[in-house]
């Protein structure tokens, strides 16, 4: 397969994502499944949702019109990723329109999940740790563990889901970062599914980028949160290095989003499935960044956090190994600034205030000598 084949099926995606679009809108208006303004959004008026139906039919679209050409894929991934997906956005599109419960909208991520698992035979079979041999897991392990990932990963895409083009602009470097990690591997198949599904949200994201003019609702965040989890066990799968930081790396700033409120909330002593206003979104528009430059900023972030698993997947493991507790304390550090964890709680950043004082006095009476 040809690089011409790769980037005829970006334009096709790209192509048919930008004249679908405007269509679900029309038609989530017409269903009434739009978005209307509360106390936790920052948009002012009614929004379209469905967005995701655009992005969904496109990947799906510029698949079909691809198989004939495609040759050293598996095509069991591809419909697992097509199947899977089919029943997240079905389910995403149900909560765009009448806003399903939460345990129901975990039993559709939970039998998409199934559906790679069993259906497809797709599922993390093993670990690499550091300075020993790959570990196989047996199913009683990688079953579960890849079911947790799943469903985790397309929740995680979901909860950034706050600003015009901030989820659909994130996935699309983290589909991006993918697609090159499988490029440097040689996976045709990873290559294939990512250069069709960067090509559905960027068609989307013309539309969805600030002011948006549609949002991509439910069906839309969790079918790239499913379809992002599903490419990483079919790209990360084999890697030879630090396999299992590489995929969080490149998920990097949905992932961190949803440990900091979780943490967050055990901190503050609220349900882990209450909804607030400080992600970090919200966190950076309350210090004063505008709506635009508040995603401009997040998606510097993904970029950050895509080239580092590109670096650290290249790297000498001792190297990856000090770079990656520096690069975490770094993160610490940044959301401790920006009052991510709680206004009030800052221990590291206190630590290094008074660190940096006592530096301070030193240096001034050494001065004075």
């Amino acid at each position: 397969m040809n690089v011409l084949l790769y980037v005829l099926g970006f334009a096709a995606a790209f192509a048919v994502s930008l004249i679908l679009t405007p269509f679900v809108k029309r038609f989530a208006v017409w269903v009434g499944a739009v978005d209307a303004p509360n106390h936790r959004k920052v948009h002012t008026r009614i929004m379209p949702r469905l967005g995701g139906v655009a992005i969904y039919l496109a990947f799906a679209a510029s698949f079909l019109m691809m198989i004939p050409a495609l040759d050293g894929y598996k095509a069991n991934a591809a419909w697992a990723v097509l199947l899977g997906g089919f029943i997240i956005v079905v389910v995403g599109a149900l909560d765009d329109k009448m806003e399903l419960s939460p345990k129901v909208k975990l039993l559709g991520q939970l039998a998409a999940a199934l559906i790679v698992v069993f259906g497809f035979d797709l599922k993390v079979d093993f670990v690499n740790i550091p300075f020993a041999s790959s570990q196989n897991l047996g199913e009683w392990l990688s079953i579960p563990l890849t079911i947790f990932w799943i469903v985790g990963v397309t929740n995680a895409i979901n909860l950034i889901d706050g600003l015009d083009g901030l989820a659909a602009g994130v996935s699309a470097i983290a589909t991006a970062t993918t697609l090159v990690m499988a490029v440097m591997m040689g996976n045709v198949t990873v290559i294939v599914l990512c250069a069709l599904l960067l090509g559905s949200i960027l068609g989307f994201l013309l539309f969805n980028f600030h002011p948006a003019k549609i949002f991509m609702g439910d069906s839309g965040s969790l079918f790239l949160g499913f379809s992002l989890a599903t490419l990483s066990i079919l790209g990360f799968k084999q890697a030879t290095l630090v396999s299992f930081v590489v995929p969080l790396l490149v998920l990097g700033v949905p992932l961190s989003d949803t440990f900091f409120a979780i943490i967050r909330r055990i901190l503050n002593r609220t349900p882990i499935s209450v909804a607030d206003k400080s992600h970090l979104h919200h966190c950076l528009l309350q210090l004063g960044f505008s709506h635009r430059s508040t995603v401009l900023l997040i998606y510097g972030i993904a970029i950050f956090f895509g080239l580092s698993a590109i670096v650290l997947s290249q790297l000498a493991l001792w190297i990856s190994l000090i770079a990656l507790p520096i690069l975490i304390l770094a993160l610490h550090i940044g959301a401790e600034a920006i009052g991510i964890f709680s206004k009030t709680r800052k221990p590291i950043l206190n630590l290094l205030r008074k660190a940096g004082i006592k530096t301070s006095q030193f240096i001034g009476t050494r001065l004075m000598k």
